[in-house]
């Protein structure tokens, strides 16, 4: 086999010789067949070329290379790859089988508690996100999340997408909390109008939450502590029922949401009551917007638009406007609020 080996692919269209290394070839062709390298000659062109097997130096004359048939050059190395790719498919073929026991035995780590409790501390974002997926591939009843901050990216949105219809597709349910501010991501109005089309159920709640998964009701992920790169893995029977429940009322809380590109009037009003309120606390902008899982530039949108709507210039003035308005709308809202969807 030639020294430029390079197994073909059907998704790379990709040419295998650079422009340079074919004005080259064609050159030589043009004299005869042999060239006498020079310092007009680029090195790395003809190396790709002795590489690929289209020159090759005269045995007799180190400085002089010899064009060669691109045909048989094309048959060879087509044979050639065409056994390696054999190779590999059947090297595929059998990875199932030979991984089979060690796989096995990391399921059975997966599954057991350390030592100290049923509550298991996981380090570092990889082996936190190596633990949650074995756990989501293996969920077959129901995957409960709670999914405080903004819009997702949408490399996050499409692996959330596949993971969450493998447990629909095996049977699951599959429920899931945002904030408002999700509303805003068209990645996430992406994930929820997949989802929801295929009977996921999906709702914002318009409170401060912290992070919640919980899988098939046996496991809970929830922050580690104060370390961000922490989380707890919770098993222990009683922790995890207080979660669920816990769960389950913020879901009851929380308003549906199916993907609709205009924002409903209520969680509007509701996000824009939460700015004000913690901006007459004395919290700052970009405080304000972590908590909400907005950009600063949203929120500064949203103060904006609000002062315009009121006719108002202070944020003393625009917090009186919008204090009347909630005692004239509050009864409504909550009615709102806690329809089931």
């Amino acid at each position: 086999m030639n020294g430029f080996e390079r197994p073909a692919s059907s998704q790379s269209a990709e040419p295998l010789l650079s422009a340079d290394a074919r004005l080259l070839y064609l050159s030589v062709i043009e004299a005869g067949g042999r060239l006498r390298l020079s310092g007009t000659v680029e090195p790395h062109t003809v190396h790709e070329l002795l590489q690929f097997g289209l020159l090759i130096h005269d045995v007799e004359d180190h400085n002089t290379v010899v064009a060669m048939d691109p045909t048989r050059l094309s048959n060879s190395l087509s044979q050639s790859w065409q056994q390696e790719a054999a190779r590999l498919l059947n090297r595929s073929a059998s990875l199932t089988d030979e991984l089979h026991d060690l796989g096995s035995a990391f399921q059975e780590l997966m599954g057991r508690p350390e030592p100290g409790g049923e509550i298991e501390y996981v380090h570092g974002k990889f082996s936190i996100n190596q633990r949650l997926a074995t756990l989501v591939e293996n969920c077959s009843q129901e995957l409960l999340t709670a999914q405080p901050g903004g819009g997702r990216t949408q490399a996050t949105v499409r692996t959330a997408i596949e993971r969450d219809m493998g447990v629909l597709r095996r049977g699951g349910v599959t429920r899931t909390i945002y904030q408002p501010s999700a509303r805003y991501s068209s990645p996430t109005l992406e994930y929820v109008e997949t989802m929801t089309e295929a009977g996921s159920q999906i709702r914002t709640l318009d409170e401060p939450f912290t992070i919640l998964i919980i899988v098939d009701r046996k496991v809970a992920i929830i922050p580690g502590g104060k370390d961000p790169s922490q989380a707890a893995f919770v098993r222990d029977e009683a922790v995890l029922l207080h979660l669920i429940r816990t769960f389950e009322s913020q879901w009851e809380r929380a308003l549906p949401f199916r993907g609709d590109r205009e924002v409903p009037k209520a969680v509007l009003s509701s996000l824009r009551r939460q700015i004000i309120r913690s901006m007459m606390q004395g919290i700052g902008h970009r405080v304000i917007a972590r908590n909400l899982g907005l950009s600063e530039r949203t929120l500064a949108r949203h103060i904006a638009e609000m002062r315009e709507e009121f006719g108002v210039d202070t944020l003393f003035q625009l917090g009186w406007k919008l204090a009347q308005e909630t005692t004239a709308t509050d009864p409504v809202e909550e009615g709102d609020e806690t329809t089931l969807g």
